[in-house]
């Protein structure tokens, strides 16, 4: 009995004992991990003279600069002082182009210099809160910053000289805005804004009516999208037009609608109010016109009368258009083989964009032929500008094919030192 019993027992299992106090019990979790601590960067515009350019004050500009990088957040120098982090210290009358803002975020202890070689004076800062006070001295002028610990550059040794985002070669400003510069620097702003190789017309007739029309719309408060619906308009009067025979009430619609494409685009970015949807519709208008109007021109002829055969129209009709589609397939073909635009790979073949454009070189030739012998012979000279740009473009192609092959990678002229 005994013996059965024990190993009965000793079958049963053993029973834990629970302590008496139940907070006695110890869970053991993994620590919590700790928070990382990230100091945000905040703007401090200096208080300097109350300047504006293309009616937008300096103040506003500067905020929406640093707006576009990301960076929301100003506070006045005592809360800045104060800032456990990285400060953006501002000149309130100065003017910076955009790249330069993204250095000012990017580099501590960095001051910014303005593009005066003979004078350099402060124009911004990137520092720690805890250097605020004296580094707004050095921006005001009060104290020197030769014997700081500041990393002090203008803007032509930076190395920015070439821009992606407009494919253009061009040392970005930054300077002090005072009632003798102001125009000049309005000036330097505007050419700033061209995007790219572009037309004859656009790069060296327009720029300065445009420059006047773009400041005076500006103090009116017209906006970029209200001249883009204008732009819009005189596009289809054009077409119109041209597609009834009236070709010199047309041309007189499309030169104003280059004008206007022109205008709009430098309203929105000299006074930082350009909207997707703008853009949207002035890409739509840049691609579709050139070839639209030319068909136009042609319909226009065929109702009209003309000296040509309706075959022999529609054969050159067939060519303006057939080679528009083929000179935008080996643009998009040298971006996606090459890694930039055909365009930009040269010096040569920058210059050569100046002509072989489709939008402004081919309405100088209708407007040029028609006034000479008539808008028949306008279009046939059109047809045979088409031809001689694609057979440019796919010489400029082939060899930069064939350099690539020898030398591996290419880069555009804009993008060397």
């Amino acid at each position: 009995m005994t013996t059965k019993a024990r190993t009965k027992s000793a079958r049963e299992p053993v029973a834990k004992k629970t302590p008496k106090n139940p907070e006695a019990i110890q869970v053991h979790r993994p620590p919590e991990p700790t928070p990382e601590i990230r100091f945000n960067p905040v703007l401090c515009i200096v208080s300097a003279p109350e300047q504006e350019l293309w009616s937008l004050s300096l103040d506003e500009r500067l905020k929406k600069q640093f707006a576009k990088a990301g960076l929301v957040e100003t506070v006045n120098d005592e809360v800045a002082g104060k800032h456990n982090g990285p400060v953006i210290l501002v000149r309130g009358d100065a003017v910076i182009d955009q790249p330069l803002i993204s250095v000012l975020l990017k580099r501590p202890n960095f001051l910014l210099l303005n593009d005066d070689p003979a004078n350099p004076s402060p124009v911004a800062a990137s520092i720690r809160g805890k250097d605020v006070a004296r580094t707004v001295d050095i921006l005001r002028g009060t104290r020197a910053f030769a014997g700081e610990k500041l990393l002090a550059r203008a803007p032509s040794q930076l190395d920015m000289d070439y821009w992606a985002s407009l494919r253009e070669r061009e040392t970005p400003y930054a300077n002090i805005v005072t009632a003798k510069n102001r125009r000049a620097i309005e000036w330097r702003m505007f050419l700033g804004t061209y995007k790219g190789p572009t037309d004859v017309i656009t790069k060296h007739l327009w720029p300065v009516p445009a420059f006047y029309a773009t400041r005076f719309l500006a103090r009116l408060g017209v906006t970029p999208n209200m001249v883009t619906i204008a732009a819009v308009v005189m596009a289809a009067s054009a077409f119109w037009l041209f597609f009834k025979g009236q070709f010199v009430p047309g041309l007189l619609a499309a030169w104003t609608m280059t004008f206007l494409d022109t205008v709009d685009e430098k309203l929105g970015r000299t006074t930082l109010t350009s909207s997707k949807w703008g853009d949207y519709i002035d890409r739509i208008i840049d691609l579709v016109h050139p070839p639209i109007w030319c068909a136009a021109w042609g319909f226009g002829l065929l109702a009209t009368g003309t000296q040509w055969s309706d075959g022999f129209f529609r054969g050159v009709l067939a060519i303006i258009l057939l080679g528009y589609v083929f000179l935008r397939l080996i643009e998009n073909t040298a971006v996606k083989w090459l890694g930039f635009e055909i365009h930009t790979w040269r010096p040569i073949d920058t210059m050569f964009r100046q002509v072989t454009a489709p939008g402004n070189p081919n309405l100088v030739l209708l407007t040029l032929f028609t006034a000479i012998a008539g808008p028949d012979w306008g279009l046939l000279a059109v047809a045979v500008w088409t031809v001689i740009c694609f057979g440019l473009l796919a010489t400029q192609m082939a060899q930069a094919l064939r350099a690539k092959q020898t030398t591996g990678a290419l880069t555009s002229w804009m993008a060397k030192p």
